[in-house]
């Protein structure tokens, strides 16, 4: 099972950016594909990106394209989203997930993931 930990998340303004962390332990996180997720209580977790593996091949959720983007570190062990142009309506607690128990060439923006970070806040706010 891999351990996943998120990091940079915080107060920011409209307008900002912020670079999110999910660093990985118990396995080699390139060789799963990786998806970014945020949530806001009493809402569903919205998926947000997600990367494959080998072909690096990236989706976006319709609501972040041209404004989230998704990257690996191999040396680092970890995959990261880019967040620009953050707005208000961003504020919620991020989490990253892998582990995805299918045979597709392609990640996938859905929950279907097995293992789960514990999540980083995002406060866009003024």
């Amino acid at each position: 099972q891999l351990q996943l930990v998120e990091s940079g998340g915080g107060l920011v303004q409209p307008g900002g950016s912020l670079r999110l962390s999910c660093a990985a332990s118990g396995g080699t996180l390139s060789q799963f594909h990786v998806g970014w997720f945020r949530q806001v209580p009493g809402k569903e977790r919205e998926g947000l990106a997600c990367i494959s593996r080998r072909t690096n091949v990236a989706l976006y959720g319709d609501s972040v394209k041209g404004h989230f983007t998704i990257s690996r570190d191999n040396n680092n062990n970890a995959v990261y989203l880019q967040l620009n142009s953050l707005k208000p309506e961003d504020t919620a607690a991020y989490y990253c997930a892998a582990n995805w128990n299918s045979r597709s060439p392609l990640c996938t923006v859905l929950p279907h993931y097995r293992d789960w970070g514990q999540g980083t806040q995002v406060t866009v706010s003024s």
